[in-house]
């Protein structure tokens, strides 16, 4: 018997891992490739409005839209005689200083005087005991008169023995020895005169005086010191008028040598100019100074020589040690031509000024400067007198470039 075969149907497997791993791989490729088409759709976007920013800002100007010209200010170029000064540190010091020094030795029992007062010459300063000295005095005295007796007796032997040798009453070598000895009595007068007189300078001497007016110290040695020859009890300062010392260079020495050695036998030469001081304080010292003197050498060390000028101090203002700087014009400078110094400016060593021609455009030109002048600036060349300089607003200009001039109100004349 036939057997009827049927058709079994089995159930649907599951797909393989293999092809669902596929299946995804697919999907997200889709998806990376959809974000960077639009990624780059959205970048070409932005590259184009850039593109077209710098288009526009890279186009050329119009010509009717040149920028206005720079307003500036201007100073001419003058040209006058200028005096050229020179400045140097100084140190203040008396005109005489006097070391005070007693001329004896003892104990000091007095000062008579005020210290930082000013004090006149011969006035006493302190006092030394006295008494040793007086009594070296009266020992003096005494042998005085003790020598003036023996003169006495020796000069009454000559007297008498004179007629009697001529009588030849007694033998001439007995008037010989009379006379000798009367001589040798006088000289022992001399001799003991001279005793009394330094043993009255020693007393003299227990008073120490001073020896210049002036301002004296503060005392070095207190009431009860014993004291000697070589003991400095204080200093008193001749100070007016007051020496000014202050050192200039060798090559400054070297420019004004023939003036300074043409004078050098005057006590002030006669056409060094005045001096001016200027204190600590920097305010300027009312009274002039005057050239003394210049220093016999150069110091080797510092290759400098010192000058000595004086300044009248008649009010004691100014006192020995103190710090000033002197100040005097040592030359003129001829027909210099000045220009403002904030018209001049420097670039790596060269200097430069900005010269407006008559069309107001501007020329930068290479200048050699010279000395500055109070706020004037001497130009050796470069630029010529009536010719005028950008003195305000150089940061705006250029070579070549047009300007609009405003006058300055900057004095153009040295001082």
């Amino acid at each position: 018997m036939a057997i009827a075969s049927h058709a079994v149907s089995k159930p649907a497997l599951p797909a393989p891992e293999s092809q669902v791993a596929r299946v995804d791989t697919d999907e997200m490729a889709k998806l990376f490739t959809w974000i960077i088409q639009k990624t780059l759709v959205y970048s070409c976007a932005l590259l184009s409005v850039a593109a077209a920013a710098i288009s526009l800002g890279c186009r050329a100007p119009n010509a009717d839209s040149a920028p206005p010209a720079a307003e500036v200010e201007v100073a001419s170029v003058v040209q006058q005689d200028v005096p050229i000064y020179g400045e140097w540190v100084a140190t203040l010091d008396g005109y005489v200083n006097a070391q005070i020094q007693p001329q004896v030795s003892g104990y000091l029992i007095k000062q008579s005087y005020k210290e930082g007062s000013y004090v006149r010459k011969g006035q006493v300063l302190f006092e030394i005991d006295p008494r040793p000295f007086q009594a070296i005095l009266d020992q003096a005295n005494a042998q005085l008169a003790q020598a003036q007796a023996q003169l006495g007796k020796t000069q009454l032997d000559v007297d008498r023995d004179t007629p009697l040798a001529k009588e030849r009453a007694i033998a001439q070598s007995q008037l010989d020895n009379d006379i000798q000895a009367n001589l040798a009595a006088r000289a022992s007068v001399k001799a003991a005169e001279a005793q009394v007189e330094q043993a009255q300078l020693n007393l003299d001497f227990t008073h120490v005086t001073s020896l210049v007016d002036g301002i004296a110290g503060i005392a070095q040695v207190q009431i009860g010191n014993l004291v000697n020859q070589t003991a400095a009890l204080t200093s008193v300062s001749q100070v007016n008028p007051i020496k000014a010392y202050f050192p200039i260079s060798e090559q400054e020495y070297m420019h004004y040598a023939a003036r300074i050695n043409a004078h050098n036998q005057q006590e002030v030469p006669s056409d060094a100019p005045p001096f001016d001081l200027i204190l600590s304080d920097g305010s300027v010292y009312p009274h002039k100074g005057t050239l003394l003197l210049t220093d016999r050498q150069v110091d080797v060390t510092t290759g400098s020589i010192r000058l000595v000028c004086a300044f009248p101090n008649p009010n004691n203002i100014l006192r020995p040690g103190q710090f000033g700087r002197v100040r005097a014009a040592g030359e003129t400078r001829n027909g210099a031509l000045l220009v403002p110094q904030r018209a001049v400016t420097e670039l790596q060593g060269t200097y430069q000024v900005a010269v407006v021609g008559s069309d107001d455009k501007v020329g930068i030109r290479s200048v050699k400067p010279g000395e500055r002048v109070g706020s004037m600036w001497i130009i050796e060349n470069g630029v010529r007198v009536g010719e005028t300089v950008v003195v305000e607003g150089l940061q705006k200009v250029r070579d070549g470039s047009l300007v609009k001039v405003k006058a300055s109100s900057t004095p153009t004349k040295g001082s």
